[in-house]
């Protein structure tokens, strides 16, 4: 039986959060100052019409209606509810862009795009054979604990992404969801240093086989290959609001090139933030409902209401939720160890540090075990139709961050 809200209810109980979407958005100011978005540097006064296109190359996820209900008898719309979980599909969107066309790849309006982004962009369409759709993120969150139809919070997007990535082969991403504001470089490792197909794997696991490996480079042996990794660090930036004192290392994140912003809002709103201005935060708002998007018959999506064309919204950094959720996308190892660079420089040398890094596993954690996707025969899509599995994975310490 698939869990539900009574979609009504929670319609009325959001429906002064649905806000509809205009031309009138504020425009930037002229200034000198340095605008950041994901790991990019725009001069507003003289690159402006760079920055918009920039901004708009991001694929935009918002509310949709008309789709077909969520487990047959669910709600057909996730507007009111859905909000943290097209966030999240934001956030992946812009590893799979930079996985396979780069960071530096941009969206033109009416142009004929590469194979890849259409493909990329079909993982997210609202079907239940689509491996991010919003029918696969509600109902793999019934194993987190939430009913269909109810609000998530960053965590609980994070391991819903981490376990739906288990069923997706094509992009084959390894994502490492931090705990108690601590990454671990041994594990990341771990997860992310796998043999190639056909090597011994007997000792894969272990990692003085796989340090063992990495130094044979030059010898016969088997040399580790790196499986991009998404990085997500969930944390709380203090108790009601955001303490000032994180401010300058949550904005410095942003300037990594690593970064795919961060999830985070308001209570019951969550925005995708992408950069910043000055103490401002750019961000991507899901609050917008469309229509139901389905594939063409000549298998080509048509992608015009799935960017923002018009300027981006913007927000005191001071009225961001404490919570919030960072992300970073490492398609080789070089690209982790010069993240880890930067922590170490920009993070870790504030006295009140916003996270941890530390290199070893934790004595007092449990022990570190990559997550491997359930022994099925169906593929994840099928697997995720039904909860009756969902007890195969185990269940994550929740840690919603955004106050109902």
């Amino acid at each position: 039986m698939f869990m539900f809200l009574h979609f009504p209810l929670v319609m009325s109980k959001y429906e002064n959060q649905i806000t509809i979407f205009t031309d009138c958005l504020e425009e930037f100011p002229d200034t000198d100052e340095l605008v950041w978005i994901l790991g990019k540097q725009h001069l507003l006064k003289t690159e402006k019409s760079k920055l918009l296109s920039d901004i708009s190359a991001r694929l935009w996820f918002t509310y949709r209606r008309k789709f077909s209900p969520i487990g047959g008898t669910g709600p057909s719309s996730d507007a009111g509810w859905g909000c943290m979980l097209r966030c999240g599909q934001m956030m992946l969107a812009q590893a799979l862009i930079c996985r396979h066309l780069g960071r530096d790849w941009h969206w033109e309006k009416q142009k004929e795009q590469p194979k890849e982004y259409q493909r990329i962009l079909q993982c997210f369409l609202d079907r239940k054979d689509c491996c991010y759709s919003i029918h696969q993120m509600a109902q793999m969150g019934v194993g987190e604990g939430k009913s269909i139809g109810e609000w998530f919070g960053p965590n609980t997007v994070a391991q819903v992404l981490k376990k739906l990535a288990l069923f997706d082969e094509w992009n084959s991403l390894a994502v490492y969801v931090s705990m108690d504001n601590t990454v671990v470089i041994e594990d990341i490792k771990k997860m992310c240093c796998v043999l190639p197909v056909g090597a011994d794997t007997a000792d894969e696991s272990s990692p003085d086989s796989l340090a063992a490996s990495s130094q044979s480079k030059g010898s016969s042996a088997p040399y580790p290959a790196w499986k991009p990794l998404l990085l997500i660090v969930p944390l709380r930036l203090g108790i009601n609001q955001i303490n000032p004192v994180y401010i300058e290392a949550f904005k410095e994140c942003f300037k990594m090139p690593q970064s795919l912003g961060a999830l985070g809002g308001k209570p019951n709103n969550a925005y995708y933030f992408i950069g910043f201005l000055g103490d401002e935060l750019i961000f991507l708002d899901p609050h917008t409902t469309q229509t139901f998007v389905d594939t063409e018959e000549s298998g080509l999506v048509d992608d015009q209401t799935f960017h923002c064309l018009q300027s981006p919204q913007r927000m005191s950094i001071l009225n961001l939720d404490p919570s919030v959720a960072l992300g970073f996308f490492c398609k080789e190892e070089k690209d982790f160890d010069n993240w880890c660079s930067l922590v170490q420089k920009e993070i870790l040398n504030e006295n009140l540090r916003m996270f941890e890094l530390v290199q070893k596993h934790p004595s007092h954690w449990p022990p570190f075990v990559p997550p491997a996707k359930p022994e099925v025969t169906t593929t994840g899509a099928e697997f995720i139709d039904s909860t009756e599995h969902l007890e195969d994975f185990d269940l994550e310490e929740d840690f919603e961050i955004l106050s109902v």
